[in-house]
């Protein structure tokens, strides 16, 4: 004979703050793209400096994970004549937060910026990178 078991009870103080920290846990995806090239022999990687920088306070998300580009030191080979894609995961942005930078902070010219992305509800991403000489 089966016992029949009761569907716990979980208190409402307990479920909210579950629910504050999976909210806290987002993250936000950014697939790139980097233009095709007319040069042979392009490298690129990402530098595990690479950030979201809310345009509104003083937050950074950071990198999580890179996904179809190496990251740094190492370097891997750009298709010729063809766009490359790759992902980046980060944190969460704040909520409040409207838009945002990324911007690869490196002790060198040629990092990766795209500045002002307009947040949407998805936290889902597409961007053409571009390299910054500041």
């Amino acid at each position: 004979m089966s016992e029949t078991i009761a569907k716990p009870v979980i208190v409402k103080e307990l479920l909210e703050s579950l629910q504050t920290e999976v909210q806290e846990e987002q993250q936000v995806i950014v697939h790139c793209c980097f233009p095709a090239s007319p040069f042979l022999g392009n490298l690129i990687r990402i530098w595990h400096s690479t950030y979201l920088f809310d345009n509104q306070s003083d937050h950074k998300s950071r990198l999580i994970h890179a996904e179809n580009i190496t990251i740094y030191p190492n370097w891997m080979a750009v298709p010729f004549m063809k766009d490359f894609w790759f992902t980046l995961v980060f944190s969460g942005l704040p909520k409040d937060c409207k838009s945002f930078d990324l911007k690869e902070v490196i002790p060198e010219e040629g990092g990766f910026f795209v500045e002002s992305i307009k947040r949407n509800s998805s936290d889902i991403y597409r961007v053409k990178i571009s390299e910054s000489y500041i």
